[in-house]
């Protein structure tokens, strides 16, 4: 399982979202965002993304997997992304999200975000991609039709549509690790793999 909840002790260090911000930042960047994020932001961000994914991928099909599942992995980020303690906002900003989209290879590009979350929220995400990660692509199909079916929509959204969505598209698990930042805020880290 690819999965990992990094908690720290009380006497250690609080994830270092700069450093590891910066160690995404290798190879071959398609864009790369540090800062807060906005619904006007996301259109700007897909546009460029676009432009940059058309002048590197030879194959229609992976481009227009590439923008699709961008399109939902930014809507994701931006309405899920928890608001933290003030102080973490004094430093970051209310709306805090980063992400990094990069070519790996001919037919391979990954997308790496990073945001707050609620402890209190861990569980139900964590439960919901560990579900994802485990089934087959028929089995998310019928998980997704279950969920617009049934309405099953979460406070700030769609029931985790999206990330099944994602997964469906990609084919791919995902990565993911929940890394402590401050006794009640988690630093939430996912990439998604998107290839032919």
């Amino acid at each position: 399982m690819l999965f990992e909840l990094a908690i720290k002790t009380k006497h250690s260090m609080k994830f270092d979202i700069e450093e590891w911000y910066k160690d995404l930042n290798k190879g071959d960047i398609i864009l790369s965002h540090y800062g807060n994020i906005s619904a006007s932001g996301i259109t700007v961000m897909l546009d460029k993304i676009e432009q940059e994914v058309n002048e590197r991928a030879e194959k229609s099909k992976l481009r227009k997997r590439v923008h699709n599942v961008m399109i939902e992995a930014l809507q994701n980020l931006y309405h899920h992304t928890d608001n933290p303690p003030k102080n973490v906002i004094n430093k970051f900003g209310k709306n805090f999200a980063t992400f990094v989209l990069k070519k790996e290879s001919e037919n391979n590009y990954s997308f790496t975000s990073g945001n707050f979350i609620d402890k209190n929220r861990i569980k139900s995400l964590k439960d919901r991609m560990d579900q994802i990660n485990y089934l087959t692509s028929e089995e998310l199909k019928i998980l997704y039709k279950l969920i617009l079916n049934n309405d099953e929509f979460s406070d700030k959204g769609g029931g985790g549509l999206g990330l099944v969505d994602i997964a469906k598209r990609t084919g791919h698990e995902y990565n993911y690790t929940f890394n402590n930042y401050t006794d009640d805020f988690y630093f939430f880290c996912l990439t998604i793999t998107i290839s032919t």
